[in-house]
């Protein structure tokens, strides 16, 4: 009995999304800039997301951009848009591409690819001095990047 209750629990959860598999990075897909699928298949926690893109040691978004409701967060850059209103501007799909890669989107962008293994010239092993090896990996993990997504829509005018 207890495990056809596992088991049917299990089918349900794999029915609803939650136990998706995580899209690689050199697996994402584009369209026309916008990254229609979710990199998890888990919902993005917009609390967490505003976390990493007010701390300069993950998302550190706020090098760039300015964000009213991140105010607290000292030293806001001006190269980038403000982030205000994004959720306006942007389909949640074409924020999710723009995290992951925007450089696919606006190709003259100086913003970093957040989700993106692949392709650099030259990429340090951090900041030793070093090349990069086989740990070399994503500025964010594939949920991070859903968090700030979450947290992008959540921008309003």
């Amino acid at each position: 009995m207890r495990i056809s209750v596992i088991l049917a629990s299990l089918v349900g959860l794999a029915g609803s999304g939650a136990l998706a598999e995580e899209v690689a990075p050199t697996a994402v897909s584009f369209n026309e800039g916008a990254v229609e699928q979710s990199l998890t298949g888990v919902p993005g926690d917009p609390a967490n997301g505003r976390l990493i893109v007010g701390d300069k040691g993950q998302g550190n978004c706020v090098a760039c951009h300015q964000v009213s409701d991140l105010a607290d967060v000292p030293w806001h850059g001006e190269i980038g848009p403000m982030l205000d209103g994004t959720a306006d501007r942007w389909s949640e799909a074409e924020l999710r591409g723009i995290v992951v890669n925007a450089k696919i989107m606006f190709e003259d962008s100086m913003m970093p690819s957040f989700y993106k293994t692949e392709g650099f010239i030259r990429p340090g092993n951090a900041y030793t001095g070093k090349a990069a090896d086989e740990t070399f990996g994503p500025l964010l993990s594939a949920q991070q990047v859903e968090d700030v997504v979450a947290y992008l829509t959540t921008l309003k005018e």
